[in-house]
């Protein structure tokens, strides 16, 4: 496969076996995040943002159906033994998940479990694995680290888990950050400053990072590019500019136009209508024509191809012309 960029995603499907059904989670996904970019994957839950995500660790149960070709870094990611994707997991690819108290062990200190992913990657003394976790903690600004160092998750408050977490995800100084919706149990407040931070240490390492969230102010916030998703696929792509100001795909429309921001003044929110469709038993045609308000026949027969309209923006809509 080509290594145009240091993550490369190609026709990425993904399939789950349960109770005798096959639910195919991820549909035929393409991406590409160059060396520093930020790529955010936004959608409504159940879109497969965080399926592609996680795909790129291997981190999905056995009997899972993987199909396609990814990349990080040069390394086939399918292709990795054991030993070499235990290696890529956390040495070269880090990821921050969206609750840090269930990604945590609750048995030991934070610092302890920092403390062995660099004694795990770097195979340095515990002593020099404590003096780097102090230091981490100082860079994501966790106020008195010394003694937080030696919490147990529980004793720690959700944004400071987080940045924790954060602390955890640069401590081999990896090269692909993801972020899986790292914001989305804090408040409002707390979710400003995480994503700063984020966005601060991504410049400062030179970090490519993937961000999954449902929120495309959020994107918007952190983002160099969008990859919006629907049912399992990329319906639109394009830089943040660009896809803000001038939205191709009516669902792309929806999302903007659902933003809390721009309720003042209105009775209710503009939502989309309908729900997303079943997975296990997807409609014929464009996943999106029984929700969007523009569908013609063909919409419901034809399942519209991802088309380039310039360099940087593709969109799989019939309309977009």
């Amino acid at each position: 496969m080509q290594n145009d960029g240091m993550i490369n995603i190609r026709n990425l499907s993904v399939t789950f076996r349960r109770g005798g059904k096959s639910v195919k989670a991820v549909n035929g996904v393409n991406l590409v995040v160059k060396p520093g970019e930020v790529v955010a994957l936004l959608g409504e839950s159940g879109s497969g943002k965080s399926v592609t995500m996680r795909s790129l660790l291997r981190l999905h149960p056995k009997g899972t159906l993987v199909e396609g070709a990814m990349s990080v870094d040069g390394r086939d990611i399918m292709g990795l033994s054991s030993r070499a994707l235990s290696d890529l997991r956390g040495g070269v690819v880090s990821m921050v998940f969206q609750e840090p108290r269930l990604a945590l062990d609750p048995v030991y200190t934070v610092g302890s479990q920092i403390e062995e992913t660099i004694m795990r990657h770097e195979n340095v003394s515990r002593t020099v694995a404590a003096q780097r976790a102090l230091a981490l903690f100082q860079k994501v600004r966790i106020p008195s680290p010394e003694r937080r160092l030696g919490n147990y998750p529980h004793e720690m408050s959700g944004g400071m888990l987080q940045r924790a977490m954060i602390a955890m995800a640069l401590a081999c100084n990896p090269k692909v950050l993801l972020a899986d919706e790292p914001t989305t149990a804090l408040d409002a407040t707390v979710q400003i400053q995480i994503l700063l931070l984020i966005r601060e240490l991504q410049k400062e390492y030179g970090l490519s990072v993937i961000f999954v969230t449902h929120d495309i102010g959020v994107a918007a916030e952190v983002a160099d590019r969008i990859a919006v998703m629907y049912a399992g696929r990329i319906v639109e792509e394009g830089r943040v500019g660009d896809l803000i100001r001038n939205p191709r795909h009516p669902y792309t429309k929806g999302l903007l136009g659902a933003r809390v921001e721009l309720a003042e003044g209105r009775d209710r929110l503009i939502t989309i209508p309908g729900a997303p469709p079943d997975l296990a038993a997807m409609p014929p045609g464009c996943a999106f024509a029984p929700r969007c308000e523009l569908a013609r026949e063909e919409c419901r027969s034809d399942v519209p191809a991802l088309t380039r309209l310039s360099a940087d923006s593709q969109v799989a809509c019939i309309l977009a012309h």
